[in-house]
C-alpha cells in the first residue's frame, strides 16, 4: 500500500494490483469500495462525502504542504 500525501489536498491510497483496499469505520464495519484500488480521504474536514474526498479543498482554501521527513522512535512503554 502507498498513502501521497498532496500539497493542497487529500491523501491518495493505493494498493497493488490484486491487493484488497479495506477502510472500515470506527465500529469496524467497511465501507464498500466497489472494486477499487486507489481512492482520496479529505484532509481538510469539508468534505461532504467525509472520509473520501470530494474536492472541498479547491473550494475553501485548504493550505497544507508537507515534507517528507523521519520520526522519532515510538517510546517506550
Amino acid at each position: 500500500m502507498k498513502i501521497v500525501v498532496r500539497d493542497k489536498g487529500s491523501l491518495k491510497v493505493e494498493v497493488a494490483a490484486g491487493e484488497a483496499l479495506e477502510i472500515v469505520d470506527g465500529e469496524g464495519r467497511p465501507f464498500g469500495l466497489g472494486g477499487r484500488t486507489v481512492v482520496s480521504l479529505c484532509r481538510c474536514g469539508q468534505s461532504e462525502s467525509k472520509p473520501f474526498c470530494d474536492g472541498s479543498h479547491n473550494r475553501c482554501g485548504f493550505d497544507s504542504v508537507v515534507v517528507a521527513r523521519d520520526l522519532p522512535p515510538p517510546a517506550a512503554r
